[in-house]
Order: C-alpha cells, then sequence, then structure tokens
C-alpha cells in the first residue's frame, strides 16, 4: 500500500521527491519499500538537517497514530510551532494529484471530506441550472440537423435502431433513462450486462467515431433539459455496476449527491477501462469534483472536454 501511495505522489509531480519513512507501527509490520530509507524517531532533527528535508507528511492511519511516542509528537509539535512544513497525506495527495484518496482514509471518511459549499450555494445552483439549460437547447438544436446524417449511416454500419435507452442512477440514487446514440451491435449483451472496454469488438467501426467525437453523448442534452443530469458532474452508473462497485470501493455511492454530468473532472482526467484500479481511479477524481466543483473547476472541465473533442481524444 505504502509503494502505491508513493507512486502515486511522484507520478504527479516528478519534483516531489520522498527521501525516507519513520514506522510508527509495530516493529513486525513489513515494509517493502524500494529506494527509500527506514529512519528512527528519535533521530528526526538530525533526519530533517542531513537530507534536507523540506516537507514531512504524516500518513493519515488512526492506527498508527495512536502508536506514536509522545516523544514523537511533541518534537512534531516542536517543528509546526517553529514553521516548519508538516502535512496531512491526504491533503498532500489531492493537491498533487487533484484526487481524493479515499481507500487511505477509511472509516474517518466524514472527518476530512469537506463538501463543496457550492453544493449548497444558490447562486451557483442556479447559474449552472441556466447554463445546463442553455447549452442543452444549443446541444439538442445540433442533435436535430446531424440526426439525419446519422440516421442514414446508422443503417448500414450499426444495423439497429438509432437511439438507445438505458437505466442509470442519478442524483440522490435516484434511477432514470439515459439517451445515446447506437454505438454497439444490436446483440451487444446477450450474455448480460458488460463493462465497456477500450477497443470493445462490440462498438462498431461507426460507433468508434461516434464515441471518439462524443457525438454518440448528444441525445443525453434531453436529460440535462428534463433536469435528470447536468452538463459537469460524474458520469451516471447503471443500477448493477452501482451495486458491484459499492461492495469494492468505499463510499462510492457519495457520486450521488450530485447530478450525473455530461462529461466531468474524471472523464477529462482518469484512464480508460473497467478494472479495479481504474474504478478507483475515477472515483477518487469524482469526489475531489463534489469537494472542490465551482465555476472555475467547471470552466476547467469545459475547456479539457473541448480540448478532447477537438482533437478527437473520445473514447
Amino acid at each position: 500500500e505504502l509503494n502505491l501511495m508513493l507512486k502515486a505522489l511522484q507520478k504527479s509531480d516528478p519534483n516531489y521527491v520522498i527521501t525516507g519513512f519513520i514506522n510508527t507501527g509495530k516493529k513486525s509490520d513489513e515494509f517493502v519499500v524500494l529506494e527509500l530509507q527506514q529512519f528512527e524517531a528519535s533521530h528526526l532533527r538530525t533526519i530533517i538537517k542531513d537530507f534536507m528535508i523540506n516537507e514531512i507528511v504524516v500518513a493519515s492511519s488512526s492506527v498508527r497514530s495512536k502508536q506514536m511516542t509522545s516523544s514523537l509528537l511533541n518534537d512534531l509539535n516542536t517543528l509546526l510551532i517553529q514553521g516548519f512544513p508538516i502535512k496531512d497525506y491526504t491533503q498532500v495527495y489531492e493537491n498533487l494529484t487533484y484526487r481524493v484518496p479515499v481507500q487511505h482514509i477509511g472509516k474517518d471518511f466524514y472527518k476530512f471530506f469537506l463538501f463543496s459549499r457550492s453544493n449548497h450555494n444558490k447562486f451557483y445552483l442556479f447559474f449552472l441550472r441556466i447554463f445546463d439549460l442553455s447549452f442543452s437547447v444549443l446541444g439538442l438544436m445540433i442533435c436535430l440537423l446531424i440526426i439525419p446524417f446519422i440516421f442514414l449511416i446508422n443503417l448500414i454500419a450499426n444495423k439497429g435502431t438509432l437511439f438507445y435507452s438505458q437505466e442509470r442512477i442519478g442524483k440522490n440514487a435516484k434511477h432514470f433513462k439515459i439517451l445515446k446514440f447506437r454505438t454497439m451491435l444490436k446483440d451487444a449483451e446477450l450474455n448480460g450486462p458488460q463493462w465497456a472496454e477500450k477497443n470493445d469488438d462490440r462498438i462498431t467501426s461507426f460507433g468508434k467515431f461516434l464515441r471518439r467525437t462524443r457525438l454518440d453523448e448528444f441525445p443525453q442534452f434531453y436529460n440535462v433539459l428534463v433536469g435528470d443530469m447536468s452538463i459537469i458532474g460524474p458520469r451516471p452508473e447503471r443500477p448493477i455496476f452501482v451495486k458491484e462497485l459499492s461492495k469494492t470501493l468505499p463510499f462510492y455511492k457519495t457520486r450521488h449527491i450530485v447530478k450525473p454530468g455530461l462529461t466531468g473532472w474524471a472523464q477529462v482526467k482518469a484512464n480508460y477501462g473497467s478494472s479495479y484500479t481504474d474504478s478507483l481511479e475515477k472515483l477518487q477524481y469524482d469526489l475531489y469534483y463534489i469537494k472542490h466543483r465551482g465555476l472555475f473547476l467547471d470552466l476547467n472541465i469545459l475547456l479539457k472536454t473541448f480540448s478532447t473533442i477537438l482533437f478527437y481524444r473520445g473514447q
């Protein structure tokens, strides 16, 4: 677990070099950390001087914090008073990766997860709804213009109905039907629900084009118009997958405190995939958005989404 934490930090910022660690757990705890030194707590001041340490990061584990010696706590407190930077691991992880490390917070999640004030800011929510309505009307007008062309090509390439709907989970865990242009074969799920994967052979050639250009998402402007979705937010997931992911990913259902979106922080930042690691990464980005959502982050997501469409990087 420690190796994963270190890799995430150093991948996000190569200039952020972690020199070593102090094990405040039991002596029997085994650490296999590559290229890191294990220091003794009693040598803290010497370590800072000899290795030119600029910052101390404290792991967010209630178990380990209880096992810290009083002398180490006193040293940390003295350093903090003297102005030396001492930060919580979750804070550092969030600042460097723009993700919430929910898997390292555990049962204390709601003590650390301060929901964005924008979630209850009436001005922000009013502005967001006006933006959603304006954008959805514009999107539906464009959708009406491209439907004849997509309909004709769909008859040949996809050989199925032009639209398809699917049950998804929205705000407050309410179910709704999402609309999309068909991108997969007609009988893509004869064997039951399946995760969509990169280079999925169920996706037709024309379907790949629709996905890369994000044209397949245009019918969802109707979902935005009627209030099931927003332009920006966590992508809505199917009930069966929500049930499955909630068993393995802590606090997965927290995504449902805001409206799902056409695009979101996870869509512009995370890797495309259906593994546990990919789902965890998307959840971390979604929670970061819920925690920090506001006009500037929304604008950032919009710009990155337009860049994805413009440079044909959709999946």
